[in-house]
């Protein structure tokens, strides 16, 4: 097979970007010559998150898609004709054969554009409730994969979510006393982690700072990663209590930890399955629910926790989370349901999926 064309387009979001990239690298690993384009939008983090990745980027105009009756549905078809004719430029200059959409303000041109040219499409859905990008193209395509089984979408086959390499290639146990040192942590004891997500989430921040002291009298050390906009202080004392606003590469923090106190986004829930990292998930009481159904797989599994972001408190802390913590079985029985919660390097079956799909358009066009 000669160099397959890729336009891949998962913009806006770093809920779309990361899965969409993390799908490039694997496509790159199953077949080096792969020749990949990102399609993106200034609005979002686009142009800061694609090209530190290293592939090339073209903008488009953003199409929002509302969800209902308003001013802005007035004016989508007129944005959507624009988006799509820019689209199908870019499919045009780079010859694609394939356009691998994951949702997001691209998406819907994109599989537009591909759709008038008759280039195959393939859909990703990372979300428990598919956003209207991915619910359009999959009634233009057969080739439709999800996160989880269970998603409302025709023709959907389940694969997980493509993962970062140093994700789903994480020894946790080889890296844990080098992981923790790299934070100021011992190497011995529970730690706890403690993360809102890139931009940090109050709610989490004050439950736990507010139990500072009952988790040092139980022993248990922690590692808060606020979100840059937030400031969260405790009282120097001993197990360390370190707080930082971010953590660049995941990998260490999960190594470092035994249980993670966390948002339940799509990517955050794949990441945690993927490296057997019991939690206690507090899904954003925003989007329809949809954190919550994001969560609810590895609960069921045994593998984590579920709490309400307005029943998180510094007195659950205390009573709910600190008793799992201090009982080293439990943590053991709950990152083993977690690890089986998890499934396959999606990266990689979808990057062959796709592989496939270019092998049979080429066939049909011979």
């Amino acid at each position: 097979m000669t160099a397959p064309r890729v336009v891949v387009a998962g913009g806006h979001s770093a809920g779309h970007i990361e899965p969409t990239m993390n799908f490039a690298d694997a496509l790159r690993r199953v077949e080096p010559t792969a020749e990949i384009t990102a399609l993106g939008t200034v609005r979002g983090l686009d142009t800061t998150l694609v090209p530190a990745r290293g592939y090339p980027l073209e903008l488009i105009p953003p199409v929002p898609l509302p969800r209902g009756l308003s001013r802005a549905l007035l004016k989508t078809p007129g944005r959507l004709r624009d988006s799509v004719l820019a689209a199908g430029a870019v499919l045009d200059r780079v010859r694609a054969e394939v356009v691998v959409g994951f949702g997001g303000y691209v998406a819907a041109p994109a599989y537009l554009a591909a759709r008038r040219r008759g280039l195959p499409i393939v859909v990703h859905e990372a979300n428990a409730l598919p956003g209207v990008a991915n619910r359009l193209a999959a009634r233009l395509t057969r080739r439709v994969f999800t996160a989880a089984p269970g998603v409302r979408l025709p023709n959907a086959t389940a694969i997980g979510i493509p993962l970062r390499r140093a994700i789903t290639g994480l020894d946790r146990s080889a890296l844990r006393a080098a992981a923790r040192q790299r934070f100021g942590l011992r190497t011995d004891g529970p730690v706890l982690v403690v993360t809102g997500g890139s931009q940090g989430a109050g709610t989490i921040n004050a439950a736990v700072s507010g139990a500072a002291a009952a988790l040092r009298a139980a022993g248990v050390q922690v590692l808060h990663i606020t979100g840059p906009r937030h400031v969260v202080e405790v009282p120097d004392g001993d197990p360390p209590y370190v707080v930082v606003p971010y953590v660049d590469e995941m990998q260490y923090a999960y190594a470092a930890a035994d249980f993670v106190v966390c948002r339940s986004g799509a990517m955050t829930c794949a990441e945690v399955a993927a490296v057997g990292l019991p939690a206690a998930f507090v899904p954003l009481p925003l989007r329809g629910g949809e954190q919550r159904l994001n969560a609810e797989p590895i609960v069921a599994a045994g593998g984590a926790l579920l709490v309400d972001d307005a029943d998180l408190s510094p007195a659950w802390v205390e009573t709910t989370l600190i008793p799992v913590l201090t009982e080293p079985g439990r943590i053991a029985e709950m990152s083993s349901r977690a690890s089986a919660s998890g499934g396959p390097d999606a990266g990689a079956v979808l990057a062959r999926h796709v592989l496939t799909v270019i092998a049979e358009h080429r066939a049909r066009r011979r």
